[in-house]
């Protein structure tokens, strides 16, 4: 077992030295020719990493990668490294799609380049190959980033440099775990859009919403108006917000806007406590919070 701390810290080749290797995903039809130094070796010695994140393959994307192979072969050869459990083996580290649709072209070897790479590394780059995908859908790519994240301690602003993505891209998809799982299921199917959910996230009841939306085939601008309807929230949270006054609902909301978190504020009336509630749903944004609070002692005690 890889040590955790290793992997919370970051791996020592850094993050765009293992995205080097792997390369921008792509099909054997697009290659224009192999890459020098691969070895050819017999399919039948190549096995699949069980540790593989990835566990759907659509038989159609494959039976389509595999017509272009018989025509082509593989031109883009795969990443693999000495198989640690079976003497004489390779384990893919990237490239299973192309190993599977090989094998459905009856190839009988594969061009193949040789790493020497630990446990958590070839996790990791398994992971990256899976978020460089063209076809993932928002809550794939968005898990690809909490993985790399939460298994290897990157940060939001280190996988932007180096995946060539925005730091507020990669934020804004992780919000859309925090919704409910039949409404990632309605992302993961296509029937809602990153910004269809992403207008979801502060409400009180989104998997009711979210049904409305997909009946009623709401663009995302409507499911934004919706989402600030009264009706947008339950039965329970309209109470909790009838005991509320305007000042202390306009104080949430704004703080809420803010810090792209939810806010809640618990004030008994007649009384001067009362508490405030900020939820978090990564590290990063625990680090936020107490950087803002820092920042605030500090111009306190100038």
């Amino acid at each position: 077992m890889a040590d955790k701390s290793q992997a919370r810290r970051g791996l020592g080749r850094g993050l765009s030295a293992l995205m080097a290797d792997v390369g921008p995903a792509h099909d054997a039809s697009e290659d224009t020719g192999r890459r020098r130094g691969d070895l050819f070796v017999p399919i039948e010695r190549i096995d699949a990493n069980p540790e593989q994140p990835r566990r759907l393959f659509r038989p159609d994307e494959l039976e389509e990668l595999a017509a272009s192979i018989r025509e082509k072969g593989v031109l883009q050869p795969l990443i693999v490294r000495n198989n640690p459990r079976k003497p004489d083996h390779y384990e893919i580290v990237a490239g299973e799609r192309r190993w599977r649709a090989a094998q459905m072209a009856q190839l009988h070897q594969l061009p193949v380049l040789i790493r020497d790479y630990t446990d958590t590394e070839v996790l990791e780059i398994a992971i990256i190959e899976n978020v460089q995908r063209a076809d993932l859908n928002p809550v794939e790519e968005a898990t690809g980033y909490r993985q790399l994240m939460d298994r290897f301690g990157h940060t939001q602003e280190k996988l932007a440099e180096a995946l060539s993505k925005s730091r507020s891209h990669i934020a804004n998809l992780m919000r859309l775990l925090q919704l409910p799982e039949d409404v990632l299921d309605m992302v993961r199917a296509g029937d809602l859009s990153a910004g269809h959910a992403r207008a979801l996230i502060t409400t009180d009841d989104p998997s009711s919403l979210a049904r409305q939306v997909v009946a009623k085939g709401l663009s995302v601008r409507e499911t934004e108006q919706l989402a600030k309807t009264p009706k947008a929230t339950t039965k329970k949270a309209s109470k909790q917000q009838r005991t509320k006054d305007a000042d202390t609902i306009a104080i949430e909301q704004d703080l809420s806007a803010n810090l792209k978190m939810k806010v809640q504020i618990n004030h008994t009336s007649g009384q001067e406590s009362g508490q405030l509630t900020i939820n978090y749903q990564t590290m990063d944004e625990l680090d936020e919070i107490c950087r803002i609070l820092s920042a605030a002692e500090r111009n306190v005690f100038r």
